[in-house]
């Protein structure tokens, strides 16, 4: 009976010894690797922006022009600011997933 316990015990402080071990890496990794900091996310805040932004601006301003030069019944500023809008966010969602997909695989190179 006595031995049960300590097999559970055992079992316990192995997870709870993982878990600390992994947060440690983590700690000594991120201090090894000051530059993804805050820095590094404004910065990826501000990629993100200025790459939804940008397509949104180029796609009214066209629009604006076809609207002056070629007027007709339907609005192409309004098509082509959603049709830019829509490009700047493929454009952002496919920053942010190349970036996550960098963080995922960075431990997976630690470890190795």
């Amino acid at each position: 009976m006595i031995d049960e316990p300590t097999a559970k015990t055992g079992k316990k402080t192995s997870v709870f010894a993982d878990r600390v071990g992994a947060k440690a890496a983590r700690k000594l990794k991120a201090r090894r690797n000051p530059a993804a900091g805050v820095w590094f996310g404004l910065g990826m805040m501000g990629l993100v922006g200025w790459s939804i932004v940008v397509p949104t601006l180029l796609g009214a301003a066209f629009g604006i022009w076809l609207d002056n030069h070629h007027p007709g019944q339907r609005s192409w500023t309004l098509a082509l600011l959603m049709a830019g809008l829509a490009v700047g966010c493929l454009n952002a969602w496919h920053w942010v997933d190349k970036e996550n997909k960098a963080m995922r695989d960075e431990p997976e190179r630690d470890d190795e």
